[in-house]
């Protein structure tokens, strides 16, 4: 038995990458999907970065001395080509434009992964060549690497290890239910929350020491950053509050967002750029008058626009639309008012009060939300514009009615299913719907779920442990 597993390892050594040569060969991989190209989409940004964190643990857990089991991982993500590959996987194309894929790993070895990860976004393995791997087709070096020798069943049961081969046989047969999840991966996440605990009451403190001390109306994150990561961000705040509180007294009554970039956002909030120096944060507090002067010049212009299309109301919604500067809406507002003084349509004045339109740059037709707001592109046909809104008027005010009704419904969910299975937080990504949410929590509160007692619940669209002891799991989980 010895000499075999010898060779066994021998033979799969062979054929496997380092860590190193495997990052390597997943770079063109990486450029198709990595968050920081979809600044423009925080869907898609979203849903890569929760992918990403768990395609690398997943490699890393290849790398563990002695790994033996593993559980499938089923990973999504949004690829920047514009066109559709010629991939087997399950694919489909978001509002944007970018292609959605979606795929399971289930090999032992990076090789095989990294195979698996390329040929499931269409990429070549062409590169494989230059690390000194064979770049056969996929379905032959999964074959090759995965089992070259056949255990018989009496060497697991005397040793006490996992037959891999039965394990993979069950997890094709036996689907993800959200119980047997909770019960393989309740201990884990307790033990990241219990050790999180003492960084997360620091973060609070220091969000209310920062909140009071400047007196902001909020500290807010774009994107998912764990818990150190965030008391790392407020720790720099608070030394440059330190060094330079005078240039900090502009920020009374604002929000402050830790983001990818420094400057004021479309919503009025004071961005700030988190791979961006003390020096660059500093100017952004000092041009903040400036910016407050666009700002009111930008609330004028939404009110005239207002005006020219019959009183429907000029939005901007964080969550659906891209993160804007200031001065990068403020020029979309500008343009799309000179093309309707151009064209003077004949709205009658206020018929279209309690209505609401958001501008996109990257649509060519006019559309209606299912949230009720009109999704007006800003170089649109003003008589096609006039001709869509007229006709969808009044499904519009049924759809921001039935959205009211929505939020409402979800708001008294998420309090009854937090008390009811003594969650310490409930809540959801952006991605996932006010719909999908009042649909998963009616389903939760008809489950008895003693595992969820004190933890922190995130409705995704994925299972995931996250690095601070939060459960994620999808709201249609079975």
């Amino acid at each position: 038995l010895l000499l075999e597993k010898s060779l066994l390892q021998f033979i799969l050594q062979s054929r496997s990458l380092s860590r190193a040569d495997a990052i390597n060969a997943l770079r063109p991989f990486y450029f198709a999907v990595h968050p920081d190209f979809f600044g423009q989409h925080p869907k898609e940004r979203e849903v890569n970065e929760n992918s990403l964190k768990r395609l690398n643990g997943y490699l890393e857990n290849l790398q563990k001395p002695g790994f033996c089991s593993f559980k499938p991982t089923q990973l999504t993500f949004y690829v920047r080509e514009q066109e559709p590959g010629s991939s087997s996987v399950q694919e489909s194309f978001s509002d944007s434009g970018f292609r959605a894929v979606s795929f399971t790993l289930h090999t032992r070895d990076l090789l095989s992964t990294v195979l698996d990860i390329l040929n499931s976004c269409s990429l070549s393995t062409e590169h494989l060549q230059s690390l000194n791997v064979s770049s056969q087709p996929h379905k032959e070096a999964r074959s090759m690497v995965n089992r070259p020798i056949k255990w018989d069943k009496t060497y697991y049961s005397f040793t006490g290890f996992k037959d891999p081969e039965e394990e993979l046989e069950q997890a094709h047969r036996v689907e993800t239910t959200l119980i047997s999840w909770l019960d393989g991966n309740e201990a884990s996440a307790v033990k990241k929350l219990q050790k999180s605990l003492p960084l997360r009451k620091e973060l609070e403190r220091l969000k209310l020491d920062l909140c009071h001390q400047l007196q902001l109306s909020d500290i807010r994150w774009q994107r998912s950053w764990g818990v150190a990561h965030r008391c790392s961000q407020l720790h720099s705040l608070g030394r440059l509050v330190q060094q330079r509180p005078e240039a900090l007294r502009n920020v009374k009554g604002r929000t402050v967002v830790f983001t990818d970039r420094s400057g004021m956002s479309a919503a009025g909030h004071v961005m700030l750029g988190t791979m961006d120096v003390h020096h660059h944060w500093t100017k952004i507090f000092e041009r903040l008058p400036s910016y407050y002067k666009l700002q009111k010049r930008q609330l004028l212009l939404e009110d005239r626009i207002s005006q020219l299309l019959g009183g429907i109301q000029v939005i901007y919604i964080e969550e659906l639309q891209p993160l804007l500067t200031l001065e990068e809406y403020y020029e979309t507002l500008v343009s799309f008012y000179n093309k309707l003084c151009d064209s003077r349509l004949p709205f009658h004045p206020h018929s279209l009060r309690g209505l609401q339109m958001i501008l996109e740059r990257q649509v060519c037709t006019p559309g209606l939300h299912k949230l009720g707001h009109f999704t007006i592109p800003t170089v649109c046909d003003p008589a096609a514009l006039q001709w869509f809104i007229f006709a969808k008027a009044q499904e519009a005010r049924e759809n921001l009615k039935r959205k009211e009704q929505m939020m409402l419904t979800e708001k008294e969910l998420i309090s009854t299913s937090t008390e009811r299975f003594s969650l310490h937080r409930l809540y959801k990504e952006p991605s996932v719907s006010s719909a999908q949410m009042i649909d998963c929590c009616k389903r939760l509160l008809e489950e008895s779920l003693p595992y969820l007692q004190g933890m922190h619940l995130c409705i995704s669209h994925f299972y995931s442990v996250l690095q601070d002891g939060d459960l994620c799991i999808p709201w249609n989980w079975k």
